[in-house]
């Protein structure tokens, strides 16, 4: 869930499309149009400046053109079917790259070029796993976001509680915390909402609950995901405020001082030090102190659920792809850039939503993650984030990519995964849970009927 994306009309893109677009087929191939879905104008304009860095390296000219990430798709096929296509674009999460290959529009060659002209070893092998379908290299992998399990040290110390990195110990801290005008946790129910999927979706994979099994068969009504159910539905009824939580009701409870955990992604990070005027911190100590929430708060990335091998963590990776139609040369130059000399600045632009999955570079491993450490975080005020958070949870959020697992990504399934957040299945389900008009066991066969019939029509 990003905060940071602001609707573009239709209109307006495709006004945009029809003065900046691009047919790849003929023209000056030493000039290229770039799609982005960081759109917002301020990391338009920073995009803007790193690409005018490449044009006066390369002499190779880019038309850049935001657009809505809601938007892409219909856009896409329209100006496929126009003969406009972009030559690349940028930002572009995990199932969208999954629906562009499953349309035939994109250069998977480009991309493995640009990786292995990087050096593969530079980059978190995780991310290039997701970025895949089987050899071939769909994407070129830039950053990502991950889900986080936010908690109140103060309060897990004084009551002798354990990090919550387990359902366990979780629905203990939960049941445990919940008392005193302090709800055990915050978390979210909003059946109109993709943040509801993707809090859930992060601790059904903890318990090895998965949307589709190897075969593309959907699996939302198997064990381990009923027992996600149960666990989800058993945070939301017992420990967390009554009536529908939201993105915003989530983060307000946490900030206020009444929710001893929060589930939310690392775009948190800058509010939760009070850098962001219109998202500040109020509990009682934050009037002294803006940063007191965030030396006080711990961060759990991986939790782990009974059914769970191992510990997994749910997030973002975001990547370049070139285009079919795109003049491949000066398009693999622009990417290989943005991986390179403009990628500080280009992580820099968001640093607590753009974590580098490439790490550095073949003569300097660490690279950038040593700047990343630096980078500043923040809106109104910006700090270095080393200056707020201890190193260990630095190397706590960096590490969680190499945890990091998603609904059926790797089965193939992008375009499903991205009709589900759209059609929001999963989040009817938890509402209806949560609101008592269903159990588990019938929440998780209501997704799984709902998500196989929006399979069956997408054919």
């Amino acid at each position: 869930m990003s905060r940071f994306f602001r609707a573009l009309s239709v209109a307006t893109v495709l006004l945009l499309l029809s003065s900046c677009g691009n047919d790849s087929s003929a023209g000056d191939e030493r000039s290229i149009t770039v799609w982005s879905l960081e759109n917002v104008s301020g990391r338009l304009e920073t995009t803007r400046a790193i690409f005018e860095k490449f044009t006066a390296e390369t002499g190779i000219q880019v038309k850049l053109v935001g657009v809505d990430e809601p938007q892409l798709s219909q856009l896409v096929m329209s100006a496929a079917a126009a003969g406009k296509l972009p030559d690349v674009i940028g930002a572009v999460p995990l199932a969208a790259i999954q629906q562009l290959s499953s349309n035939g529009l994109l250069n998977p060659d480009a991309a493995g070029k640009v990786v292995d002209a990087l050096g593969p070893k530079t980059f978190d092998q995780r991310a290039l796993d997701l970025t895949r379908a089987g050899d071939q290299q769909l994407a070129v992998p830039s950053d990502s976001w991950t889900q986080l399990l936010y908690y109140r040290k103060d309060l897990f110390a004084a009551a002798g509680l354990p990090a919550p990195t387990s359902y366990d110990a979780i629905e203990k801290a939960a049941q445990t915390l919940n008392k005193g005008g302090t709800e055990g946790i915050s978390i979210a129910t909003d059946p109109a909402d993709p943040f509801t999927q993707q809090s859930f979706e992060y601790f059904g994979l903890a318990n090895n609950c998965q949307l589709v099994d190897a075969g593309g068969k959907v699996t939302l009504d198997s064990p381990p995901c009923k027992e996600a159910f149960r666990f989800y539905g058993d945070l939301a009824t017992k420990y967390s405020a009554a009536g529908t939580q939201t993105v915003d009701s989530t983060r307000a409870a946490y900030f206020a001082g009444k929710s001893a955990m929060v589930v939310w992604s690392s775009f948190l990070l800058d509010e939760l030090a009070g850098l962001r005027e219109d998202a500040l911190p109020s509990c009682e100590p934050c009037a002294k102190d803006k940063n007191w929430l965030a030396g006080n708060t711990g961060v759990v990335t991986a939790v782990q659920g009974p059914d769970g091998a191992e510990p997994a963590q749910f997030g973002e990776v975001t990547g370049w792809t070139v285009t079919k139609t795109a003049k491949a040369d000066a398009s693999q130059q622009l990417v290989q850039y943005m991986l390179d000399q403009g990628y500080e600045d280009w992580f820099g632009m968001a640093a607590e939503g753009k974590f580098p999955v490439r790490h550095g570079t073949t003569t300097d491993p660490d690279k950038f993650d040593q700047a990343w450490d630096k980078a500043d975080i923040g809106v109104d005020t910006r700090k270095p984030l080393a200056a707020i958070y201890p190193a260990p949870v630095i190397a706590e959020l960096r590490g969680g990519i190499g945890k990091m697992q998603r609904w059926g990504i790797t089965e193939g399934q992008g375009a499903l995964v991205g009709a589900t957040l759209g059609e929001l299945p999963v989040p009817k389900a938890i509402s209806a849970l949560a609101s008592g008009q269903v159990d588990a066991d019938e929440a998780a066969r209501q997704a799984t009927a709902d998500v196989a019939a929006i399979q069956d029509s997408l054919g």
